[in-house]
């Protein structure tokens, strides 16, 4: 598509609105609405009138009729009308909206207008449209719900998705629009469209967090007995924490605590609360559990973050042990673990910025930026010299950032 103004000049030369905007996304409808007011008389080489004249009509003169007919009002001329800078033609030119679906976007736009006879009329007319030539237009509804008149077709959109066939509503869902795709799904699960199978595959397939939060809740919340283990299989395995912790979270409701202590030592924090969370519902104290991970040979990087995360400073001990494990992720988790508990030092850590593994000096840096004040200048700027590692240089620079030394160089 052509910017709104290139588009603007086309349709004011007769253009038909099919040819110059075909399948234009939501956005070009208020663009070009605005560009429209922004033409100037000269630019307008068609009827707006059968006079052939951008349209001037007196304040107390009765509203214009614009005529139908195809002969003396052409569809681009009704499209300049729907978008005139006088509230009286835009009003009138709504009479022609009707039983013509291209203009239908149009119609939208001119339910938020401000002013109030224009906006109350294009309501009334949108009220009448068909519900399934209304669904189409969702994604035009839910942006100009952003404007301060935009609620009115958002709600006569849910009602008609929630009264009008499944079938509907199915059809959003898959829609390339972000809050289209929320929309949908969020009156699908207040209808009970979904089962719980498919939520939990949808949460755990979605790389939407709002998305993957609703209906990982609403697979939970919907599931029965037979349910379990299709939905908790589902959940679990998830590659988002969030989706695992829902899983994991719905461990309690199901009466198998004990599952959770495979959950003790996730990659991600939000899971190991969760697994903890189960645990202690169910009658078992986690940290046991994590000291006898940690106190051998650690086969699961993120025992070391949970000790931190549950223990108290009596475990720092431990922990300082394993930032030195030969496994880069026992020793990323490690730091975790060290962060929790308070008990980062910076003698203690200073020598992961230079680490072999990136992920090690990015979790070093994190948890040392607090204490950058007690590196020397000197010392921050060698590990930030062209030779070094990129993860190196980084680290120092943040460093240096911290410790308000002036900007780093290299």
């Amino acid at each position: 598509m052509n910017d709104a103004s290139t588009t603007a000049r086309e349709l004011a030369g007769g253009a038909s609105l099919r040819d110059v905007l075909g399948q234009a996304p939501a956005e070009s409808w208020p663009a070009l609405d605005r560009a429209i007011r922004e033409l100037r008389p000269q630019e307008l080489g068609v009827h707006v009138a059968p006079a052939g004249r951008w349209l001037q009509w007196p304040w107390n003169s009765p509203l214009p009729v614009l005529r139908r007919s195809p002969r003396s009002r052409p569809e681009s001329a009704t499209v300049l009308s729907l978008c005139h800078h006088d509230g009286r033609i835009r009003e009138a030119a709504l009479e022609l909206t009707p039983g013509s679906p291209d203009l239908l976007p149009l119609l939208i736009v001119r339910c938020t207008d401000w002013a109030a006879p224009v906006r109350e009329r294009a309501r009334a007319l949108l009220s009448e449209v068909p519900a399934p030539a209304l669904a189409p237009g969702a994604e035009l509804i839910l942006l100009l719900a952003r404007r301060e008149q935009g609620r009115f077709a958002v709600d006569l959109l849910g009602r008609v998705l929630r009264e009008g066939p499944a079938a509907q509503v199915e059809a959003l869902l898959t829609s390339p629009d972000r809050a289209t795709r929320r929309f949908a799904h969020r009156i699908a699960v207040d209808r009970g469209l979904l089962a719980p199978g498919r939520l939990a595959r949808l949460a755990a397939d979605s790389g939407d967090a709002s998305l993957q939060d609703l209906c990982a809740e609403a697979a939970v919340a919907s599931m029965r007995d037979k349910d379990h283990d299709d939905v908790l299989g589902v959940l679990l395995k998830a590659r988002n924490g969030r989706v695992r912790a829902a899983g994991v979270t719905a461990l309690r409701r199901t009466g198998r605590h004990d599952e959770a202590r495979a959950r003790l030592t996730d990659r991600s924090g939000v899971v190991r609360a969760c697994a903890r969370y189960v645990l202690r519902q169910g009658g078992t104290d986690p940290l046991p559990l994590y000291r006898a991970m940690c106190a051998g040979e650690v086969t699961e990087p993120g025992a070391a973050a949970g000790l931190g995360e549950c223990g108290d400073r009596t475990d720092a001990e431990t922990l300082w042990a394993l930032v030195q494990h030969p496994e880069a992720a026992v020793r990323v988790h490690a730091v975790t673990g060290l962060r929790a508990l308070d008990a980062v030092t910076r003698t203690g850590l200073a020598p992961l910025i230079e680490d072999p593994s990136s992920a090690v000096v990015r979790a070093a840096t994190r948890a040392l930026l607090p204490h950058a004040a007690g590196f020397s200048r000197e010392w921050l700027s060698a590990r930030n010299a062209p030779d070094r590692p990129r993860a190196v240089r980084v680290a120092a620079q943040r460093l240096l950032r911290a410790a308000g030394y002036s900007r780093p160089t290299g």
